[in-house]
């Protein structure tokens, strides 16, 4: 057997989604950016969205966001299974719908429960952006070749965070924040319209499984008893804390407590130039050494600095260029740190690629985002909370992939080398 070349690469993918590889990861990480545009986009807003519906309490406002995110994530275990079986293109079709549905209506609401509830409907359609888009990548590639497309949409989609807040806030400023629910629906529709018109099918009939309970239960149990699968999906679990952490908390820690303001948006896109370059670095080192070397530096990278931040953060809150520049570390880390686990978590399950990506983003983000509004509750005016969230997170992560590498790091050699999904635990 030959080893894959890149243009055996770009002929599957052009077979299985008519695309070459510059549009594909466009389209993808356009699809899987909707959900982290609506978040970032808002973050400026919130005190702003606090004054209009008479939410005095800071802490409070951070609903907006984990309305969102918690919504998304439970909402992902029914687009793998329903994607398995009716194929990619119509449920994306339906997550667009329902995202465009809750953006524009999210501009008529009248009070903080309404916003709140078009917020959750935006979740779910996000929702099945993120698994579908997951799930088709897993279609057309495997192996490093996953890891590397996987870290080039990430890369791609981190220019969101970059302009999204700078964007959100001169949209509050010329049209105040229902402005930037009317941007959510217009930027849905071109991509909604881009996606029908030049993506193909990427499920093969042959591939496509049936919705019988039976055959779900048969994929949980699969799923759940692959020890990467497993194992990586609780390192995933833990390093997301940080990331959701930081994202209900960045608006507080530096527009209030360091008192950026409106400078806030250039912190805040400062950090995501740092994670882009980092995330688009590791695509050349995944090319050299596999993903697990990758995946793991970056994890102790992650963990020593969330742990460093949390130790100066208890003598008093460090100055904001140390908070500022400790939390980028963390933040590239994660930006390397995490497509290359999902591209190790899903490869020994590609025959049941939906499924599989549904239920490890339900799982990840679902645990990760209640996690993470605990800490987002627990902000008292100092780094100490988000500093935990990333150190102790970045910790007991490294315990999880320790177990399931059999305490093998930085190699290639990973526990399924010569063993089947079933037999992974043993």
């Amino acid at each position: 057997m030959h080893d894959v070349t890149p243009a055996d690469n770009a002929a599957t993918l052009k077979r299985k989604a008519n695309l070459g590889m510059t549009e594909f990861v466009a389209m993808c990480a356009s699809l899987a950016a909707v959900a982290a545009m609506s978040i970032d986009i808002v973050l400026p807003a919130l005190p702003a969205i606090g004054r209009a519906f008479g939410v005095a309490d800071e802490n409070s406002r951070q609903l907006v966001i984990l309305i969102f995110v918690v919504t998304f994530a439970v909402s992902q275990a029914f687009y793998g299974p329903l994607s398995d079986r009716f194929g990619r293109k119509p449920l994306i079709a339906l997550g667009l719908s329902l995202y465009l549905a809750g953006s524009i209506s999210a501009i008529f609401v009248a009070d903080f429960s309404w916003l709140l509830g078009m917020r959750m409907v935006q979740g779910v359609g996000a929702a099945a952006l993120q698994v579908v888009t997951l799930a088709i990548i897993r279609d057309c590639f495997a192996g490093p070749a996953m890891g590397r497309v996987l870290t080039f949409v990430f890369t791609t989609f981190m220019i969101i965070p970059i302009v999204a807040p700078t964007i959100g806030q001169q949209i509050e400023f010329i049209a105040t924040w229902k402005g930037i629910f009317a941007f959510n629906a217009i930027a849905g529709v071109m991509i909604f319209v881009w996606m029908a018109t030049r993506l193909r099918e990427t499920l093969d009939a042959e591939d496509r499984r049936s919705l019988a309970f039976g055959s779900l239960l048969d994929a949980l149990v699969e799923i759940c008893s692959n020890r990467v699968t497993a194992g990586y999906a609780v390192a995933s679990t833990l390093t997301l804390v940080g990331l959701f952490s930081y994202i209900v908390s960045v608006q507080q820690v530096y527009g209030e407590l360091y008192g950026l303001g409106t400078l806030f948006p250039y912190a805040f896109g400062g950090s995501s130039i740092g994670v882009a370059i980092a995330a688009l670095f590791s695509a050349r080192m995944v090319r050299l050494t596999g993903m697990r070397p990758v995946a793991h530096g970056a994890l102790a990278i992650f963990t020593v600095s969330g742990l460093v931040l949390f130790l100066l953060a208890l003598a008093g809150n460090p100055p904001f260029w140390v908070t500022f520049g400790m939390l980028t570390v963390c933040m590239m880390a994660f930006g390397v740190l995490q497509g290359n686990i999902s591209a190790i978590a899903l490869e020994p399950l590609g025959h049941i690629a939906g499924t599989a990506s549904s239920l490890f983003g339900v799982v990840t983000t679902t645990v990760a985002t209640v996690l993470a509004g605990f800490v987002g509750q627990a902000y008292n005016g100092t780094v100490v909370p988000l500093a935990f969230a990333f150190g102790f997170g970045g910790l007991f992560a490294t315990l999880a992939v320790l177990w399931t590498e059999r305490g093998r790091m930085f190699t290639n050699g990973g526990p399924t080398a010569g063993q089947t999904p079933s037999s992974s635990f043993h």
